[in-house]
């Protein structure tokens, strides 16, 4: 690369050239990124626009990415290659000034990696190595699942007890009933100690009943971050399509599962980075687990894993009646469903926050 004072001659001969007239930024060379470490496996492909500074000294100044790659270090390295840029700043009035301008790098790991369009590209994501292996796992298992059954599934009332374990013991266990309208509202009762709760969410909003004080609360910001991540970890979510758009599937591989079996492994990966793997046996393609992790109140991250076991057939639809919760690693929880049923009608008003905390105080009637 030229150094900075190769760079102010060749601003003063262009300058010089052009008697004064102004000229946009001309760019003497672009390198391409270096390929990532992880490039034969990786499954993104897609345009990264970063805004980068040209300052009046013929230097690099600030860059700001303007979409980002969620997936291995792809915009690092973009960010680096930009730094490289070699150029002839834009001259106004005979003078070199400062600007920003849109630069684009497209990824694409069959077509060799990095390129650099001549002119600004459509900035989309995807994902095109491993994903056709990565599908067939999730076809797989919607099929054994129930087929168009599964996926017609619209409503979901769940009943059961919740228990909550620790060092594999049950320390305490409540009823639940969990009514659920795809994708986005909830509604989940617990009883226990004859003592009721609710939590209800819709979307972005959701509020919560606290039996024992007898009050109606509106939630807070981290209450409808972990019922959104919550959503987005969860199988029906992943295997019902509904994270397309906003996050990239790839195939993991094999990973050991019981004495002399393996589990096909899949993962998607969002926009914000929220990643999450999924497990899927791989003779008949059940689920198995979600893994993923959380930050908790002190800043740590925390391994999330949700096992998924005793699946029984209702409507020729397949569930899961036992979802286990470990926390690094430890069983924290349990879901045991005791009835589960598909598609019936759900009215609107259970979802909306009642004014009176004593019209809770009612049982849930479907």
């Amino acid at each position: 690369m030229p150094g900075k004072y190769l760079f102010l001659l060749l601003i003063i001969f262009s300058c010089a050239g052009l008697y004064g007239q102004d000229s946009p930024i001309r760019i003497i060379e672009q390198p391409k990124p270096a390929l990532p470490a992880d490039y034969g496996v990786l499954c993104a492909q897609g345009t990264l626009r970063l805004k980068v500074e040209f300052l009046a000294s013929g230097e690099i100044g600030k860059i700001i990415p303007v979409t980002r790659m969620p997936v291995s270090n792809l915009t690092e390295l973009a960010i680096a290659a930009a730094k490289r840029i070699e150029f002839l700043p834009e001259i106004r009035g005979g003078e070199p000034v400062t600007r920003f301008m849109a630069t684009d790098y497209i990824f694409r790991p069959n077509f060799g990696g990095w390129s650099i369009p001549k002119k600004p590209a459509a900035r989309t994501i995807g994902c095109t190595r491993a994903d056709a292996q990565a599908e067939a796992v999730l076809q797989k298992a919607i099929k054994n699942l129930g087929g168009d059954k599964y996926l017609q599934v619209k409503t979901q009332i769940g009943r059961g007890k919740f228990s909550v374990m620790r060092e594999g013991t049950v320390i305490s266990f409540q009823s639940f009933i969990d009514v659920i309208v795809f994708p986005d509202k909830e509604r989940t009762e617990f009883k226990g100690g004859g003592v009721k709760s609710v939590q209800t969410n819709v979307g972005s909003t959701g509020w919560t009943f606290d039996g024992d004080a007898e009050l109606i609360k509106i939630q807070d910001e981290k209450q409808i971050a972990d019922f959104r991540r919550g959503i987005r970890v969860s199988l029906d979510h992943l295997l019902r399509g509904s994270w397309r758009n906003d996050a990239t599937l790839s195939y993991v591989g094999k990973r050991a599962a019981t004495l002399g079996k393996r589990n096909d492994v899949v993962k998607l990966i969002y926009k914000d980075g929220l990643t999450v793997e999924f497990e899927f046996t791989s003779d008949e393609g059940l689920p198995q687990k979600a893994i993923y992790s959380r930050v908790n109140a002190e800043n740590e991250e925390i391994k999330e894993e949700d096992r998924y076991a005793q699946f029984v057939e209702v409507d020729g639809v397949k569930s899961p009646f036992i979802i286990d919760r470990f926390t690094k690693g430890v069983q924290s929880s349990r879901i045991n469903y005791e009835t589960i049923e598909f598609n019936k009608a759900v009215p609107d008003s259970i979802f909306a926050k009642p004014s009176n905390p004593k019209e809770l105080k009612k049982d849930l009637k479907l």
